[in-house]
């Protein structure tokens, strides 16, 4: 950013300066003497400017970080010879520019990236060096220099440029000169003068997805981890631990992942881990839970009576969305149900309401596409950065954060040195030092660009910093908090704040999104899997009778295959996306027809039993079972039958099928929706059809009768041969007895009523009948050349 400070110099600034150029020029006259005594070459000079790249300083404290008035300021650090002789007569000493403070934001920012010494460094600072010992090729030595503060002759307050050097000779360059340097910046405020900056400082809590979608039981009671690698994060030293008793200290606006909170509140229960590579079958017990009830009190505690910015479940990567999956169906509802889920879940755990309806798009870059998903998502809040958005340059000074942007929505246009300040090796103490202190004078400098003019300034560091830089964004926060040129806001009251009319707000174009963001993004074909996944949840979940037990677990999964931690993981997004949809098919494929093999059917009717197995933990109904016959004419297979099935159970219902005609018939048996939709794979099986024909069932019958009516016959003749009993004998010989009722009439009435009986009875098994659920069972298929009843 182009902003020139707007501090004035003080009446003593410019004999400091005329004192400085006088050194300079005495200096140069020393050197030139020095040239002359060597004998070195014109080009040598030349050549010593690359000489003072010779040596390596690495600053690796500066104490204390920000100077006070009548105070000293140490700092420490190593050298290292880069070169390939000896260093000699080393000595390691200060410098302060000779241009006095540093005039804007970007030339702290040039001053950085420069390596080689100029005369713009200043001159020593004499009766202030340490001398170190030879310096071979190859090797370090450390240094360590106390100074006065009043001997760095510090004047107006600003952002003062300290150049750590190291003098020295070598073989080939045998005079005393620099031979390495490193720059670092001195926030100096000792008038004290201007309106402090308001300072909002978010502080992210997120990380990778860490659950399955499987669990032990299709009820999701006991959730399957992907690994145990949140237990280390959330042990003492960890990132995680770090970062929450950190953040409990700091003047900070908590901005957290729900979907974070509700794994880690799972690990407060017994868990269980996924086995080397996925196994399901080798399950292992979760380490973390007593370092995850710790961790989850803590950041109640931590949290009680503090801001939080509840982000959509999952940390939803809007930009990917807004660039490949906002026109493929139900995309922008799983961002609404993130937004929401995501208040629900802060609130559940935390027991807080969270600052809602704000997006966050990966690392603030924004284009009016991403506006667009966001407000469609519910946010009306969205945080983007000033290295995206951007200023017009009618403005030298940085503006306030918040932008009225349209519909009703604000741009938050976080800083972006500020944001990425801490991005580096912060476990290297020369990294962090340079950090640390570069933060400290971009944040001094935002003040003295306007003094006289408060503006409201959002922070957004990285979504998941290392537990070093968590450390050292903490020591960064904390001294900005105490220094006078700054005081802390939250996050909402930074939303509120009154724009800047010279601001910028205007979204940049499509064409300005960073490549390097596009290149990491959810492809277009993966929300079109994510897509399938939910249209079959949606058909599986119509049969359930407990719902809520698959769809929370699944739509939660959903939501994490969109997160922004796959950023540069698309390996890693894609098993995850597809183990969704295989565990989906897994529990689909629990309720299914059991396979028949072929049956034979002899005669005109007959039932078919087929069964429906639910191998799920609850019970499944609304679906139909319907069979179709691929020769309706041969055999008719009946009307379908509802089905309803207790988890862990099986269900036969039998089918009356009647026959049309000899041959071989396919049924087709499959599971239909109440919405008339097929459910899970069908099964055929052959029926064969041998039924008699007429012409032999009249010729049997004709024989039955024959064969009736001559035992009748017989056994009349009999009676009649029978030898008479005296005078009464004539009389029974008619055929009558006492009551005079006929004994074959009596005989053919009783056989008549029995057939009656038989044929009046319910056989049972009958079309719309059922049978009773059974526990698991036998699944073993019929034998070959099974016959069904008639």
């Amino acid at each position: 950013m182009g902003e020139a400070a707007q501090s004035p110099g003080t009446p003593t600034a410019r004999p400091r300066r005329l004192r400085r150029a006088a050194a300079l020029i005495a200096g140069a006259s020393l050197f030139a003497g020095l040239l002359q005594a060597h004998s070195a070459p014109v080009s040598y000079a030349a050549e010593a400017g690359s000489g003072s790249r010779t040596a390596q300083v690495s600053l690796e404290s500066v104490d204390p970080i920000v100077p006070a008035k009548d105070g000293t300021i140490t700092v420490a650090g190593t050298v290292t010879n880069k070169g390939r002789d000896t260093i000699t007569g080393a000595q390691a000493g200060v410098r302060v520019a000779s241009d006095g403070p540093l005039s804007s934001r970007s030339a702290i920012s040039a001053a950085a990236a420069r390596t080689g010494y100029t005369s713009a460094d200043g001159s020593l600072l004499t009766g202030h060096t340490a001398k170190l010992p030879d310096i071979p090729a190859g090797t370090s030595s450390a240094f360590s220099l106390k100074v006065p503060v009043s001997a760095l002759e510090l004047g107006s307050d600003g952002v003062y440029q300290l150049g750590v050097t190291l003098n020295g000779q070598t073989a080939d360059e045998a005079y005393d000169h620099v031979l390495g340097i490193q720059r670092t910046f001195l926030p100096w405020y000792d008038k004290a003068e201007a309106k402090p900056t308001q300072f909002t400082f978010l502080w992210p809590l997120a990380d990778r997805p860490h659950l399955a979608v499987r669990s032990d039981t299709d009820d999701q009671q006991s959730p399957i981890f992907l690994d145990d690698g949140l237990a280390a994060e959330l042990a003492p030293g960890g990132r995680l631990q770090q970062l929450v008793e950190l953040g409990k200290t700091l003047p900070i606006t908590w901005a957290i992942d729900p979907d974070l909170l509700a794994t880690i509140d799972f690990m407060t229960r017994s868990y269980r881990v996924l086995g080397p590579d996925g196994d399901i079958k080798n399950t292992t017990a979760g380490t973390g839970t007593e370092n995850a009830k710790l961790w989850l009190n803590n950041l109640k505690s931590a949290t009680a009576g503090h801001e939080v910015v509840a982000l959509p479940f999952g940390d939803t990567d809007i930009a990917s969305i807004a660039h490949h999956g906002k026109d493929i169906p139900a995309t922008l509802g799983h961002l609404k149900t993130a937004t929401d889920l995501g208040v629900r879940t802060v609130d559940t755990i935390l027991g807080l309401t969270p600052t809602a309806n704000v997006a966050w798009p990966a690392d603030g870059a924004v284009d009016p596409s991403i506006i667009d998903v966001a407000t469609a998502g519910g946010a009306d809040k969205v945080i983007a950065r000033s290295d995206s958005f951007g200023e017009t340059g009618a403005i030298d000074y940085t503006p306030t954060s918040a932008r009225p942007i349209s519909g009703g929505t604000t741009a938050v246009v976080t800083d972006a040195n500020l944001s990425k300040a801490f991005q580096g090796d912060m476990l290297r103490a020369s990294t962090s030092t340079l950090a640390i202190q570069e933060f400290l004078s971009q944040s001094l400098m935002i003040t003295m660009q306007a003094p006289t003019k408060q503006r409201s300034i959002v922070v957004a560091p990285q979504r998941m910093p290392t537990a070093s830089q968590a450390q050292e964004m903490a020591r960064g926060i904390a001294a900005v908090d105490r220094s006078a040129w700054a005081e802390t806001l939250t996050f909402d009251a930074a939303t509120k704040a009154t724009a800047d009319p010279a601001a910028n707000r205007k979204v940049p174009g499509t064409s300005s999104y960073p490549d390097y963001l596009r290149k990491q993004e959810i492809s277009a074909s993966a929300f079109q899997d994510i897509q399938r996944t939910q249209g079959q949840l949606n058909g599986f979940t119509v049969i359930l009778s407990r719902k809520d037990r698959v769809t929370v677990p699944f739509t939660a999964a959903v939501l994490r295959s969109m997160s922004n931690a796959w950023r540069g993981n698309p390996d890693g997004a894609f098993v995850f996306r597809d183990s969704i949809g295989n565990y989906l098919t897994d529990l689909m494929g629990s309720v299914h027809i059991l396979d028949k093999t072929n049956l034979t059917l002899s005669g005109r009717s007959a039932t078919i039993p087929v069964t429906v197995k639910n191998e799920l933990g609850q019970a499944v109904t609304g679906l139909e079972l319907r069979l179709t016959s691929s020769a309706a004419i041969r055999l008719d297979v009946g009307a379908p039958q509802p089905v309803t099935v207790e988890g862990g159970h099986t269900r036969s219902l039998k089918f009356t099928t009647k026959a049309g005609a000899n041959g071989l018939a396919q049924v087709t048996a499959q599971l239909y929706t109440k919405d008339g939709v097929k459910y899970g794979d069908p099964i055929t099986f052959g029926v064969k059809v041998t039924s008699i024909t007429d012409t032999v069932m009249l010729v049997i019958a004709g024989g039955l009768l024959l064969l009736v009516l001559a035992g009748v016959r017989m056994y009349r003749q009999r009676k009649r041969r029978a030898p008479a009993d005296g005078g009464d004998g004539g009389g029974s010989g008619d055929g009558d007895d006492d009551n005079g009722n006929d004994d074959s009439g009596e005989g053919e009435g009783n056989g008549g009523n029995n057939g009656a009986g038989g044929a009046g009875g319910a056989e049972p098994g009958q079309e719309g009948d059922p049978a009773a659920d059974t526990a698991p069972e036998n699944t073993e298929p019929p034998r070959t050349g099974e016959k069904v009843d008639r």
